[in-house]
């Protein structure tokens, strides 16, 4: 992208006490999120609309091999990034199905926005494998760079790891999300929200947490974890 967009869209990019962030702060995740086109600055929602345009939809559909891409214009799950010092987003497989359109989740966008980012502070995009056994690849969050990957129940991803970054820097990203009316058989795997899985010599705590993933239909588990943030935020502790 123009660096001098790129710059743009980092300037408005709000700080975490400027907004009314969606604070998630729990064992697997501890990152803030906005997905309310309101709160975007002006340079960064008409980029949001570039990348949902027809021109950059064939653009994408040429590099993955995936025909008939759709956007999300809702946001769900995307907008604004940002993770602190300490923060973190464990190994996951996407949730799969869009809960208002029931269209199929395909392709994931990561735009990074974090300048002067070194190895040392860690929040790498890591690719595993479908055990969770092996790293694929490590893909460090420098400013302007963009990362698109397919995404099924098998796409395990994050960046497992607490930030090391200065208390003075957050890791920045948009996130955008791709869809399709079906997928390819092979892919089909039922619908499920996101599923986290630990790495080797890892565990998650809470024999209910996991229990509730494992079994609980997607919309009882989308729901409880929503109640939970909205009418019991208490119970989750917050950061700042």
């Amino acid at each position: 992208m123009p660096e001098d967009i790129a710059d743009a869209v980092l300037k408005e990019f709000p700080q975490p006490g400027d907004i009314d962030w969606h604070n998630y702060n729990r064992q697997t995740e501890i990152k803030l999120v906005c997905a309310d086109e309101a709160k975007f600055g002006p340079v960064t929602r008409n980029l949001f609309y570039q990348l949902h345009s027809l021109p950059f939809l064939r653009f994408l559909e040429k590099v993955t091999g995936i025909e008939n891409l759709i956007p999300d214009p809702a946001l769900r799950g995307g907008g604004l990034h940002q993770i602190r010092r300490g923060g973190l987003l464990k190994l996951h497989a996407d949730f799969n199905h869009h809960d208002a359109t029931f269209l199929d989740r395909r392709v994931n966008i990561l735009l990074y926005l974090n300048k002067d980012w070194k190895e040392e502070y860690g929040g790498h995009l890591e690719l595993w494998d479908k055990d969770t056994s092996f790293c694929g690849d490590k893909i460090l969050p420098v400013f302007n760079r963009l990362a698109i990957f397919s995404t099924t129940s098998e796409s395990f991803h994050g960046h497992p790891d607490p930030l090391n970054c200065p208390e003075d820097m957050t890791r920045k990203s948009l996130a955008l999300y791709f869809y399709t009316n079906g997928r390819p058989k092979g892919e089909a795997d039922g619908i499920h929200t996101t599923i986290f899985k630990a790495r080797p010599a890892e565990a998650f705590k809470g024999v209910f947490w996991r229990m509730g993933q494992d079994f609980a239909p997607p919309f009882l588990w989308r729901a409880a974890r929503r109640l939970r943030e909205r009418y019991f935020s208490g119970t989750i502790q917050k950061r700042g």
